[in-house]
């Protein structure tokens, strides 16, 4: 799938997650929209993560818009990268904007308070329940929930981990993959929204990894690893 002058918005583009995406996209050609409550915000971290890749010489297109910026997206996608205490609100609020597009959904239900565990929803996992508010017409896609927010940002390392991508729409997961592997990294198709019930619990597991004092790093993320033979 090529990216080239295909437009993206990200809600929640001004967060870690949001940026890190941001700067992967636009290396790979895609025209980025960052959408935020605070459009001000929004153009200003547009500006500078322009100014940031112009330093590596990358000629990127990303601007800063409101929460309108789900409608710059053309017949494409939209990032939903916000805390999960946002998430219904937002949702609610973009609903009206999707009609056409693909939300790719990377909200992981957190606990309040204790990162290392998760308290999902009643339809099972955010993305399960995200494709019940939205309906049927409009295809949600749950990808990106297990790669770092500082792995995204630290563009001198390719990303590190593989990503798994689940829905109940197949074109729109390939279209999501397709996305995701102009970022230089490698995405599988997982299965239906309610695979999320699993991808979305493994953040809290790599968060406890990656901050115990028994292993020697930290940011990893989960890879796919075939057979050598």
């Amino acid at each position: 799938m090529s990216t080239e002058n295909e437009k993206v918005a990200i809600i929640g583009g001004t967060g870690p997650q949001g940026k890190g995406l941001a700067l992967r996209l636009a290396m790979a050609g895609t025209q980025v929209i960052l959408g935020s409550r605070d459009a001000a915000k929004a153009q200003q971290v547009a500006q500078t993560l322009t100014a940031q890749l112009a330093e590596r010489g990358v000629q990127a297109e990303i601007t800063g818009l409101s929460m309108e910026a789900a409608t710059q997206a053309a017949d494409s996608m939209v990032i939903l990268s916000v805390p999960y205490s946002a998430h219904d609100a937002t949702l609610d609020a973009l609903k009206p904007l999707l009609a056409g597009k693909i939300l790719v959904d990377i909200v992981v239900p957190l606990a309040p308070g204790n990162p290392k565990a998760v308290e999902m929803p009643a339809a099972g996992s955010v993305t399960e329940h995200a494709q019940i508010v939205l309906g049927e017409s409009i295809p949600v896609v749950g990808a990106l929930h297990n790669v770092s927010a500082i792995t995204l940002n630290d563009l001198s390392r390719p990303i590190n981990c593989d990503i798994l991508v689940c829905g109940n729409d197949l074109a729109s997961k390939k279209s999501v993959i397709g996305l995701i592997e102009s970022m230089g990294t490698k995405a599988y198709n997982a299965g239906l929204a309610e695979s999320a019930r699993c991808i979305e619990a493994i953040t809290p597991i790599l968060i406890r990894l990656n901050i115990s004092k028994d292993v020697p790093f930290s940011h990893a993320g989960i890879a796919i690893c075939p057979p050598e033979h």
